[in-house]
Parts: C-alpha cells; structure tokens; sequence
C-alpha cells in the first residue's frame, strides 16, 4: 500500500500545480492587459501560449494516467459515477482550452492594436471555465469513496 499513497501524492502534485498555473496566467494576463504596455502584454502572451500551455498541458494530460494507475492499485471499477464524471469533465476542459489559446492566439496576432473587447471577453470567460471545471473535478476526486 506504499506505492499507493506515494501515486496519490505524485498524481494530486500536477493536479494543485494545473490550478495554480492557470490562476497565475490569468492574474498575470490581466495585468498586464490592464497595464496599457502593449510591448508587455505581446511578451506575456507569447510566454504563456509557446511555454506554460504545454507545461500545463503535459501536467494535466498525466493525470487520468495517474488516476487509472491509482483506481487499478485500489482494486475500485471504472464504471463508478465520480470517475465518469470527472472524465466528462476533463473532456469537456480539453476543449475549452484549445478554445482559450484560440482567443490568446488571436489576441497575440493583433500585436500593438489595442484587442476588441469581444476577444478579451472570451478570453477571460473561458479562463473562468477553465478553473471552474478543474475545481469540479477536484471535488469529484476529493469526494470519491475510500
């Protein structure tokens, strides 16, 4: 049971780091969209779609291997409710990131023009929607049985 506890801890790291990076890039974004430079926000915008949307990516990709590793270990079924919906969930967050670095990509190609509030709307909607749905599925993993 070791190995059990030691992929709990390995599988629940990338999980708080996804939440933490994504709260970091939006305060990060948003001050800068709210600084005026645009030199500024162009460099964050660049960091945060060549360097930290993969990091993240590879991070939160790790985890449903992780997950199955640790269900497999615990001898529990796939087919329970917490499990399905927390892939649900995880399919669902899957596409609204490539939504989001669709916006980031289009609000990065504007370069020093100022970006329509159309753009920066979606942005920070779908950033929302994004932490939501990884709070939801951490309740989900929280609440699963023993």
């Amino acid at each position: 049971m070791e190995h059990y506890l030691l992929l709990k801890i390995l599988h629940s790291a990338p999980a708080v780091l996804v939440l933490l990076g994504v709260l970091a890039h939006i305060f990060m974004l948003w001050k800068a969209a709210r600084g005026g430079d645009s030199a500024v926000l162009q460099r964050k915008l660049k960091r945060t779609r060549l360097i930290s949307l993969p990091v993240l990516s590879l991070l939160a990709l790790s985890l449903p291997v992780s997950g199955w590793w640790l269900v497999n270990l615990a001898g529990l079924p796939l087919g329970q409710t917490w499990l399905l919906g927390s892939s649900l969930l995880f399919a669902v967050l899957v596409i609204v990131v490539l939504l989001l670095n669709g916006r980031l990509a289009a609000w990065q190609a504007l370069g020093a023009t100022p970006a329509p509030s159309k753009i920066t709307r979606f942005s920070a909607v779908y950033a929302v929607l994004i932490v939501v749905l990884l709070l939801a599925i951490l309740g989900l993993m929280g609440a699963k049985p023993l």
